[in-house]
C-alpha cells in the first residue's frame, strides 16, 4: 500500500452503538478502510456488551463502561506492531456490539393444533397462545452460537427458531402433564411455569436467558368445542321432568311476544306434559323386573285419552287455537265431568 492511499485512511478514535433502530441484538461496528486507534475509546453504554475481535477468534468481551484501547486494557493489542508507523497494520480487528435489555411482550403461538392425549376425550388437538420475555445474557456464546459475523442481527431473525422451540417444548410438556383439558384453565400459571422450566437451557445454550413465560389461551377445534357444549348440555339438563320444566319456563316469555301469546302455549304445555308422561311410563317400564311366571300380570296404564286431566287441557288447547267453537268447548267439557263424576 503507497504512503498516500494510508494517509487517506480513517483512525477511529471512539467507537459505540446509539442503537437507533429498535429490534437489533447484534450490530458489527463499520471497519472497512478503517483502522483503530492507539488509545482510542471504546464506550459500552448500560444495556449493552461488546466483543473485541482479534483475526476471527474473540479477544475480550466488555461490559458497560468506557475504555481506552491500550495493550492494559486489551493484552491481545501487545502483539500489534507499527501503531506508531505510517504502515498498514497486520492486526485485523472488529467491534460487535450487544444489546442485553430485556426484549419484553414477544408472542408465541401455534400456527398449527397441537395433539396431545386427554383423559376425557382420548386425542385432542389443541392450539395455544401467550407472550414471553428474554435477553442476551452471554455475549461470547450468542455470537459464536447465533449471530455471527453478519453486520446487524435482529430479533425477528432469532425468534422465528425461538417459537419453534417454545412450541414443540409446550407440546412435550402439555403431552405428559396429565392434566385434562377441562382443568387447563385453571391451571395456566402452573403450565406455563413448568415450559419456562423446560425452556431455560433451550435458551441458555444460545447464549439467551428466559426471563418470563405466560400462557395466555388454550383452545380446541371448533367442532371438538361443540361436542363439549353438547355434553355440558346434556349435563345440565340432568332430570327429564325438570328439564321439561326448564323448557316450559323458558318458551313463556317467548310465547308472550308471538301471535296467540300465553292462550297459544296452553296446548304446547299441555303437548310437553303428556309427551313428559309418556316418557316416564316407558322409562318405569323398561327398568321394572320381569314377572314371574304365573304371576298375575300388572295392570296396563290408562290411556293419556281416558285421562280427564289431560283431556281438558287437550280441548282447552283447541279452543284457544281456535279449532274449535265455545260452545263445542262447553258441551265436551260438560260430557268428561259427567263421566268423571259419574
Amino acid at each position: 500500500m503507497s504512503l498516500m492511499s494510508f494517509i487517506k485512511k480513517q483512525f477511529i478514535d471512539i467507537l459505540e452503538w446509539q442503537e437507533q433502530e429498535d429490534g437489533v441484538l447484534a450490530w458489527r461496528y463499520p471497519m472497512q478502510d478503517n483502522e483503530i486507534q492507539y488509545g482510542g475509546s471504546l464506550t459500552v453504554r448500560e444495556s449493552q456488551a461488546a466483543v473485541f475481535i482479534n483475526e476471527g477468534k474473540i479477544a475480550d468481551v466488555f461490559e458497560p463502561g468506557m475504555y481506552k484501547l491500550t495493550t492494559q486494557t486489551l493484552p491481545v493489542l501487545t502483539y500489534l506492531k507499527n501503531w506508531d508507523k505510517l504502515f498498514e497494520s497486520p492486526f485485523k480487528s472488529d467491534v460487535h456490539f450487544f444489546s442485553t435489555r430485556l426484549q419484553l411482550g414477544r408472542k408465541w403461538g401455534t400456527a398449527q393444533p397441537v395433539t396431545i392425549r386427554d383423559q376425557d376425550f382420548g386425542m385432542v388437538r389443541l392450539r395455544a397462545f401467550g407472550v414471553y420475555s428474554y435477553r442476551v445474557a452471554d455475549p461470547r456464546l450468542f455470537f459464536t452460537e447465533v449471530s455471527g459475523t453478519r453486520d446487524s442481527y435482529s430479533r425477528d431473525d432469532l425468534e422465528l427458531q425461538l417459537r419453534n422451540q417454545v412450541v414443540a417444548t409446550m407440546s412435550s410438556v402439555l403431552g405428559g402433564s396429565g392434566v385434562p383439558f377441562l382443568d387447563m384453565a385453571g391451571n395456566q400459571g402452573l403450565m406455563a411455569d413448568k415450559i419456562r422450566e423446560a425452556l431455560l437451557p433451550v435458551f441458555q445454550r444460545l447464549g439467551l436467558e428466559l426471563d418470563s413465560f405466560a400462557v395466555e389461551n388454550i383452545s380446541l377445534p371448533e367442532e371438538l368445542q361443540k361436542a363439549i357444549d353438547k355434553r355440558i348440555a346434556m349435563g345440565m339438563a340432568g332430570d327429564l321432568n325438570q328439564y321439561t320444566r326448564y323448557q316450559a319456563a323458558e318458551s313463556i316469555p317467548l310465547a308472550a311476544q308471538n301471535e296467540g301469546g300465553i292462550a297459544g302455549l296452553g296446548a304446547g304445555l299441555a303437548a310437553g306434559v303428556g309427551v313428559g308422561q309418556l316418557m316416564g311410563q316407558a322409562m318405569q317400564q323398561a327398568v321394572q323386573p320381569e314377572a314371574a311366571p304365573g304371576a298375575p300380570a300388572a295392570p296396563a296404564a290408562a290411556p293419556a285419552a281416558d285421562n280427564p286431566q289431560a283431556k281438558l287441557a287437550q280441548l282447552k288447547g283447541l279452543l284457544d287455537q281456535g279449532l274449535i267453537t265455545q260452545a263445542d268447548y262447553d258441551a265436551a267439557k260438560a260430557d268428561v265431568l259427567k263421566k268423571l263424576v259419574g
